[in-house]
C-alpha cells in the first residue's frame, strides 16, 4: 500500500471513534417521527447540502445523506456510509452508537467527511423542518442543512452504467419525446426505440457501430445487450437505475449529474 492510499485508510478509519462514541449503548426508539410544525422527518432521504463548523461552511459532496426509519439512522458521508441508533422527539434528533465502514476514497473530501461525522456524533441534536429543508444544529452551533432528496427521472438522465467490466464508460439515455434510448456500450455507440410504461422498457432492435475493444469491454457489451429487443424491468431509486432483463440479467446504473 503506497504512502497516500495509507494515510487515506487511516483517516477514514478514524472517522470510526467520534461515531462509535454517540450516546453509549443507551437503547433507543423512533421517538414521533416529527419535528417542529409536524413536519415529518423519518422515512424521508435527506440528501446533505451543507456543514458549518467552526464558522467555515463545507458543501457536501454529491451522495452524502441521511434517513431516518424505523429507530435507526443510515447514510453516506460521502464516501463512507454509516448506521445507527436514532430517536426523534419533538424537535431533537438524538442518535445512538454508530458504525461507518473505513473505504479509502481516492477523489473524496475526507476533510468534509470527518467535519460531518463531528457534527453527527454525540450531539443532541436540535431540528427545524420547513417544506423539503431540514436543518440540524448541535449544541455549540454547528449546523447540517439536509433538503428532501427525489428520485432522478428516468428520461433526461444520463445514466452511468456501474459494472466493473464496462470501466465506468457504459453509459444510456432515454429521450421521452423522442421514444428512445442512446448512448455507449462500454466500447461502441448505441441507439435504439425505448417505450416506458407499467414499470417495464420496450427496448427495439439496437443499432451500434462496429468497433473492437479489449475483452472486458466487450463482455461488458455482451451482458448489456441482452437488454434489448425485450421489455426489462426498471426501478428508480434516488439516483440508482436497476434494469432487469426478462432473462434475469440484472444491471445498474447511477445518475451522472
Amino acid at each position: 500500500m503506497d504512502r497516500q492510499k495509507q494515510r487515506m485508510t487511516l483517516t477514514a478509519a478514524a472517522l470510526l471513534v467520534p461515531l462509535m462514541a454517540a450516546c453509549g449503548s443507551e437503547k433507543t426508539d423512533s421517538g414521533s417521527g416529527s419535528v417542529g410544525a409536524g413536519e415529518p422527518v423519518t422515512g424521508v432521504r435527506w440528501r446533505v447540502d451543507s456543514v458549518t463548523a467552526d464558522g467555515r461552511t463545507h458543501r457536501a459532496p454529491a451522495g452524502a445523506h441521511v434517513a431516518i426509519e424505523d429507530g435507526r439512522a443510515e447514510g453516506s458521508l460521502g464516501c463512507n456510509s454509516f448506521s445507527a441508533e436514532a430517536e426523534v422527539e419533538g424537535d431533537r434528533i438524538r442518535l445512538g452508537r454508530a458504525m461507518a465502514t473505513e473505504m479509502a476514497c481516492v477523489n473524496q473530501p475526507t476533510a468534509f467527511e470527518e467535519t460531518l461525522a463531528r457534527a453527527l456524533s454525540g450531539q443532541d441534536l436540535k431540528a427545524r423542518a420547513h417544506s423539503d429543508r431540514l436543518t440540524l444544529t448541535t449544541g455549540r452551533g454547528d449546523t447540517v442543512r439536509l433538503t428532501k432528496a427525489e428520485n432522478a427521472p428516468l428520461a433526461g438522465t444520463r445514466w452511468t452504467i456501474t459494472s466493473p467490466d464496462t470501466q465506468g464508460r457504459a453509459h444510456l439515455t432515454f429521450d421521452a419525446r423522442k421514444g428512445t434510448v442512446a448512448g455507449s456500450l462500454g466500447c461502441n455507440k448505441v441507439n435504439a426505440e425505448a417505450t416506458v410504461g407499467d414499470g417495464r422498457i420496450t427496448l427495439g432492435p439496437p443499432a451500434t457501430t462496429r468497433m473492437m475493444c479489449e475483452d472486458s469491454l466487450m463482455a461488458g457489451e455482451k451482458k448489456l445487450l441482452r437488454l434489448f429487443d425485450g421489455k426489462p424491468a426498471y426501478a428508480v431509486d434516488h439516483e440508482t437505475l436497476t434494469l432487469t432483463s426478462e432473462d434475469g440479467t440484472r444491471v445498474r446504473a447511477v445518475a451522472d449529474r
